[in-house]
């Protein structure tokens, strides 16, 4: 079934581009991906495939709908924000609306190296819309053990960056950045802000991308680094083919470190406090004074020698120098990666 005749009407344009073609769009409505995180990224991201015809699409997200999630997470709306529905499931119905050809799967989860398997697997392609680095490491290990491409990208303020890792054929994520970045050293959305024009650019990026892989125009990738910032006015591609590392944890020794759980951060209730202990991760200790000075945008912050404490939005973040947190108003552990994932970036 190769004809245009056999596609549905609301490709028709789509088709017509030369380079997909009807064949190209028959692969696409065969396709099976995964996005994990449904914020700003992930929301644009979606959109773009499920338009354009993507078979099937699994959204993972932790999180729920807030007014402030507005400005910038396209498939979100007032009454979604009034119910505080699970972002996943309100980008799906959304979504659902938009191309009913399209099965679409929400799942409400914290993506762990306990769960990753299972919620990706029979997946042809992982795109990042997520909001931590450990995240990432997580998918950058599957992406390898399975051997699927995924496709990275994140942007703060009106800057940003994203790169399609295929494995065996570019440098993955652990070449470039051996470890996460320290805390300290990564602004978030709140602490910094976010501008929806550079979301929507790095998300029609990341779409691109997926179309080619999905399409199987692979020799059309681009393999470099993509950085924007718009505010300057500037894009440009790092060349990173000379970065792939022999001897990198994941895709030279194929060791899985995150994938095996024996790094990131694990979450524990702490009986009778209503609050979650997450351990340090792989980040070392903490320059506190730096982290109170970023957190200081986002809400009232005390500090001494040993922590830092940050109080916002009736959560209680007891930040510790060896990089161990202790979130208050909450005994969930998935609301409690997302509060500390949403203010400190891991």
């Amino acid at each position: 079934m190769n004809s245009p005749a056999d596609l549905p009407q609301r490709y028709e344009r789509q088709q017509r581009f030369a380079p997909l073609g009807a064949t190209g769009q028959h692969k696409l409505m065969t396709a099976r991906v995964l996005i994990c995180g449904c914020g700003a990224l992930g929301c644009a991201v979606a959109d773009s495939l499920v338009r354009a015809g993507v078979g099937w699409l699994r959204i993972v997200d932790r999180d729920f709908v807030t007014l402030e999630n507005l400005h910038r997470q396209v498939l979100f709306d007032e009454a979604d924000a009034t119910q505080g529905l699970p972002k996943a499931v309100a980008a799906a119905s959304r979504l659902s609306a938009v191309n009913s050809l399209v099965s679409i799967d929400p799942v409400v989860a914290d993506l762990q190296a306990g769960n990753i398997s299972q919620l990706a697997q029979g997946v042809d392609l992982l795109i990042d819309g997520t909001d931590n680095f450990e995240t990432r490491y997580l998918l950058n290990d599957y992406a390898h053990a399975a051997g699927i491409p995924w496709i990275f990208a994140g942007c703060v303020g009106a800057a940003g960056q994203t790169m399609t890792i295929v494995p065996g054929e570019t440098p993955c994520l652990s070449c470039l950045m051996p470890a996460p970045p320290p805390a300290t050293d990564l602004p978030t959305c709140e602490t910094t802000g976010v501008l929806l024009p550079v979301v929507s650019l790095l998300a029609a990026l990341q779409a691109m991308a997926a179309i080619k892989l999905l399409s199987g125009q692979q020799a059309a990738l681009d393999r470099q680094l993509t950085v924007v910032d718009l505010w300057q006015n500037k894009l440009r591609s790092v060349g990173v083919a000379r970065s792939r590392q022999p001897d990198c944890l994941t895709c030279g020794r194929q060791e899985f470190v995150w994938l095996r759980g024996a790094r990131g951060a694990a979450a524990t209730r702490l009986c009778g406090q209503n609050a979650v202990q997450i351990a340090a991760g792989a980040t070392g200790p903490l320059e506190l004074p730096v982290l109170a000075e970023k957190l200081r945008a986002v809400g009232p912050v005390t500090s001494n020698p040993f922590l830092v404490r940050l109080a916002v939005d009736g959560y209680q973040l007891t930040i510790f120098a060896d990089g161990r947190t202790i979130v208050g108003g909450t005994d969930d552990p998935a609301v409690a990666r997302t509060v500390l994932a949403k203010y400190v970036g891991h």
